[in-house]
């Protein structure tokens, strides 16, 4: 055995001793990439004519930022590549039958979903007030968001309308506008969030009109079926894949559960199988943003 495992570690030493040497080359490349800061500190943005939304109000932040960080230039060049890239990149902003709307893609995904598109812009809610391009271009994220709840309260990322692009080969309750339909708790709060935040900042209520209620209603009605006091619910989501947190266990409802008034959570995400299982932190997070419905209804 002793000899099997000199003959495996002759065997294995040119080949870590080849791996050693590529790292330590990539590590004086970098080093000297990271001295030379002609070559570091080039700008990532697009040019000002491909940008798809721009911001006077921004722009002027990023550089009294830039000012604070002058002796921090890696950081500095960092946040202005950074914190304008969703407005550039990802934001999508027209007017539909006179109302402000606005399209957020997920990165390099042309589709919006509804947590995802609620962080993305969260950034520039303070600046709102200052900027009415801006404060234009949130007020249409979040109405875009209303009208996707609209159409569908359990699915989770929506197309520019009705192209029937995503996952039309799950097996669940698909429909041209929806991309994808992964039922989660925190897809239906991150809207209330945005909004609440927005009209804490501008005072704007024009944004709870019949749009807001009919959203409310069927965020309120998707939880309460999702207590599953009175069965599974309607929400049922398979998809043939080698990788089981790509799906659903129990047909597509998930794991059985014991109804005690707890909302179901049974997104199926990269990181974590939430199987049909409460998940608490978003359980407490729906019970805070309840307390803010409570607010928006006391206005």
């Amino acid at each position: 055995m002793k000899t099997f495992y000199l003959v495996l570690a002759l065997y294995l030493f040119p080949i870590q001793n080849t791996w050693a040497q590529s790292q330590k080359k990539y590590g004086r490349e970098y080093i000297e990439a990271m001295a030379d800061n002609t070559r570091l500190y080039v700008s990532k943005r697009p040019a000002v004519k491909d940008r798809l939304f721009r911001s006077d109000v921004i722009d002027k932040k990023i550089e009294e930022v830039k000012k604070l960080l002058k002796n921090n230039r890696y950081l500095a060049w960092m946040f202005e590549n950074c914190f304008p890239n969703t407005l550039e990149t990802t934001v999508h902003y027209r007017k539909v039958n006179g109302e402000d709307d606005t399209f957020v893609y997920t990165g390099d995904i042309p589709a919006m979903w509804l947590r995802d598109s609620g962080a993305q812009v969260w950034p520039y809610v303070p600046f709102a007030k200052k900027d009415p391009k801006l404060k234009a271009m949130l007020r249409g994220v979040i109405l875009r968001q209303l009208k996707q709840i609209n159409v569908d309260p359990y699915a989770n990322a929506f197309n520019d309308g009705p192209t029937g692009e995503g996952h039309h080969s799950d097996q669940t309750k698909m429909v041209p506008e929806v991309f994808e339909r992964k039922y989660e708790i925190d897809s239906l709060c991150y809207p209330i969030r945005l909004a609440y935040y927005y009209w804490q900042i501008t005072g704007d209520t024009s944004i709870f009109g019949e749009v807001w209620q009919e959203a409310m209603q069927k965020i309120l009605t998707t939880f309460k079926e999702q207590q599953r006091k009175d069965g599974l619910g309607p929400y049922r989501f398979l998809r043939n894949s080698t990788r089981p947190s790509e799906t659903l266990a129990g047909d597509g409802y998930g794991l059985p559960v014991k109804p005690v008034g707890l909302i179901a959570s049974t997104s199926v995400r990269r990181t974590m199988l939430q199987h049909s299982f409460s998940l608490f932190p978003q359980i407490l997070w729906r019970y805070h943003l309840y307390v803010r419905l409570q607010k928006f209804c006391q206005r």
